[in-house]
């Protein structure tokens, strides 16, 4: 009899042998990406035949230290339809929709979950939606992914249900919500998000070395042949140090906020499933604005070579917050920099939607629609303003100053009786508060007690009654003329 039950025990064990895995993106209700080529790969035993069968037609490759990858020709939006993946053994997958794919990504205000957020329990009613996938990564770090990217994540695309998207990323929600619904094709997100976390926990660790380089992003927009000579000589080095460290570090504990820890487990492993672009709304956990400046482009830049793609990207900018301490006016600068430096990249301005004694903002929906708007407009080409009044030039002119904005649509406004959140300088660098009026496209500020001014700043602050809009009611982004 103990003879039968060591038999039992090891024919699951014995039945795996050489069993074809796939990551845990790839999975039943997946969302492909339309139009592009799709790579479809897995794991298993060297030598062993794997083939895919996909809208009918068959795809094999031969499987080699350990993983196997076949390409699958573009594919127009539809579905449901099936996928088989066969090699020493059969998986069968159901429900798969092809259409378009988002990562979603940062830390609490991306995180937060849609049935926290303001109106979910009216938004819940129409929450059911079969066109609509979201996965989720595991959050809880781990040691195996100090060092070095995991290959695989666990997880499961879920249909768009009350309950899925409850406890989904509000931001995510809408966003995905508003794409599908004008899009009228298939949408998947992908949720990686933890809360609390840092930049540099969410790049690479060839990105982060890279990223310390003196003027890396002004060598990347002057010769960006010579900036990726720059990268691969630093990862080379990178990787001596991660060979040194697995060997030698046994006591390190893993945390959310170790560097380099939530893109090896939530983001490396999706590699290379095909994604339209990204969402990112982070930046509350660091107060370095002047490293900031630097790696926030770098992780735009790192994850697009690491998927071999110009994908979008969306960048949340910081609503107000004064609580505590808080005070974003130097990231606000920084996230408003990289997008006007940046290629296929825009900002959702939140100025409006904030909680300036609340870091965690409840009111998501504006969030996830201001950043549908961008992609509609820089994703998809649709011919519409997608941003609120940037910041362009100034011009003085006696004792105003004259101030331009890109982005003004349908033209400029002020909600409310006058211009609020202008403050203007002389020589002295004394700043005081600014008349502010609209004329024709730009706006004029002036103060009565001075007579020569130089600089100009809006909503530059940690928290400011502000009320300057274009008339496809977006909001200004906070700027300063003096910046260094």
């Amino acid at each position: 009899m103990r003879k039968f039950l060591w038999l039992l025990i090891l024919v699951p064990f014995i039945s795996m042998a050489g069993a074809v895995e796939l990551p845990g993106i790839i999975s039943s209700n997946m969302v492909l990406q339309r139009d592009i080529e799709i790579p479809i790969w897995g794991f298993g035993e060297d030598g062993e035949k794997v083939t895919v069968t996909f809208l009918n037609k068959k795809y094999s490759a031969v499987t080699k230290d350990g993983s196997w990858l076949v390409k699958l020709p573009p594919a127009k939006a539809g579905g449901p339809f099936t996928m088989t993946v066969e090699g020493k053994d059969k998986l069968d997958l159901d429900n798969i929709l092809v259409g378009e794919v988002w990562l979603c990504s940062g830390q609490s205000n991306m995180e937060w979950q849609a049935q926290g957020s303001t109106g979910w329990a009216e938004e819940k009613k129409e929450a059911t939606n079969p066109n609509l996938r979201l996965f989720t990564p595991p959050k809880e770090p781990k040691r195996a992914a100090l060092y070095t990217p995991l290959k695989t994540v666990k997880g499961r695309w879920k249909e768009c249900t009350p309950v899925a998207a409850g406890t989904f990323s509000g931001v995510a929600y809408f966003f995905g919500k508003s794409l599908q619904k004008t899009l009228n094709v298939p949408v998947g997100l992908i949720n990686s998000s933890v809360g609390g976390t840092v930049i540099e926990s969410w790049m690479s660790a060839e990105a982060l070395s890279l990223s310390k380089e003196a003027g890396l992003n002004e060598l990347a927009a002057k010769s960006y042949k010579d900036y990726l000579a720059k990268v691969k000589a630093n990862n080379d080095k990178v990787a001596a140090w991660r060979k040194e460290k697995e060997s030698s570090d046994k006591k390190t504990v893993p945390t959310a906020n170790s560097q380099n820890i939530l893109y090896n487990m939530m983001i490396a492993p999706l590699i290379p499933y095909p994604i339209k672009g990204v969402i990112w709304y982070q930046g509350e956990s660091n107060r370095d604005a002047n490293k900031y400046r630097v790696m926030m482009p770098e992780l735009i830049r790192s994850w697009r070579r690491e998927w071999n793609s110009e994908f979008a990207f969306f960048i949340v900018q910081l609503p107000f917050c004064s609580a505590k301490g808080w005070d974003y006016t130097n990231i606000r600068e920084v996230q408003f920099q990289t997008v006007q430096n940046t290629p296929k990249t825009a900002i959702a301005v939140t100025t409006d939607v904030g909680d300036k004694d609340n870091v965690h903002p409840p009111d998501k929906r504006p969030v996830g629609e201001r950043l549908a708007l961008c992609a509609r407009a820089i994703a998809y080409g649709e011919k519409i303003e997608y941003s609120g009044p940037f910041y362009d030039k100034m011009k003085v002119d006696g004792n105003k100053i004259i101030i331009n904005f890109t982005h003004i649509g349908k033209g400029l406004q002020a909600k409310g009786d006058v211009l609020r959140g202008f403050k203007i300088a002389g020589a002295d660098g004394v700043f005081a508060k600014g008349d502010a009026d609209i004329v024709g496209d730009t706006v004029v500020v002036t103060n009565s007690e001075i007579s020569k001014p130089v600089a100009v700043r809006f909503a530059f602050e940690a928290s400011s009654d502000v009320n300057l809009y274009n008339k496809d009611g977006l909001p200004a982004s906070p700027f300063r003329t003096d910046v260094k």
